[in-house]
């Protein structure tokens, strides 16, 4: 596998989306329909849902995909489930609402949004603006801190290596996700392509995380 450094400054389009393709051959098998029915979400799906449609596609589909493991997910869920215990799932549903309404430029407000679920932290309200908005954001975690840092001559270095991985604030998820919007625009423009989103961006630094 090419080093990521090699890769990050490439101008070679087939290695990017050779590196795509290894993404999806390391998805566990078991994940692997409800990764791809998510990656092709429709927001005119979510739109239709109803207050309680919306609480079991982020109970039954999006954490599910996003916390992967289990002890993580069940704690998440238990976050979630405040809702309908509690007889909130109104509240829930305007945090739907305000989602599909915003204004995608404004990456640090709609990390705010998406962060009012109960259960997400900047990296979980960053994956699901990731599925929504492709184009616009991408997942940014630990996996993504821990690949940046392997990227030699990356211009953010000092910025990326000053995060603490496993507890992102919310400016340091915006400013991971200006770093893959700008690589997305590099590659678009070096490609000659309007394929490369920051979403699969960040796809391909998922190989590289250790």
């Amino acid at each position: 596998m090419m080093q990521i450094t090699e890769l990050w400054f490439s101008r070679d389009p087939g290695a990017w989306d050779d590196a795509v393709e290894r993404y999806w051959s390391r998805v566990p098998r078991q994940n692997e329909a409800l990764e791809r029915s998510l990656d092709r979400l429709d927001l005119e799906r979510l739109r239709r849902l109803d207050a309680r449609g919306w609480y079991i596609f982020l109970r039954d589909e999006y954490f599910l995909w996003k916390y992967t493991d289990a002890r993580r997910l069940k704690t998440t869920r238990n976050h979630l489930q405040r809702y309908e215990d509690e007889g909130k799932l109104d509240d829930l549903d305007q945090i739907r609402k305000r989602l599909l309404t915003l204004d995608t430029e404004d990456v640090r407000s709609a990390l705010e949004v998406a962060k009012r679920i109960h259960g997400l932290g900047p990296p979980g309200a960053s994956g699901l603006l990731a599925l929504m908005y492709p184009h616009k954001f991408g997942t940014v975690d630990q996996f993504v801190v821990k690949a940046l840092r392997q990227v030699n001559g990356l211009p953010e270095a000092e910025a990326v290596a000053q995060m603490k991985p496993d507890r992102l604030r919310i400016e340091d998820a915006e400013q991971l996700i200006r770093i893959l919007q700008k690589k997305a625009d590099e590659n678009n423009r070096a490609f000659h392509s309007d394929a490369w989103t920051p979403r699969k961006v960040g796809m391909v630094l998922w190989i590289y995380r250790r």
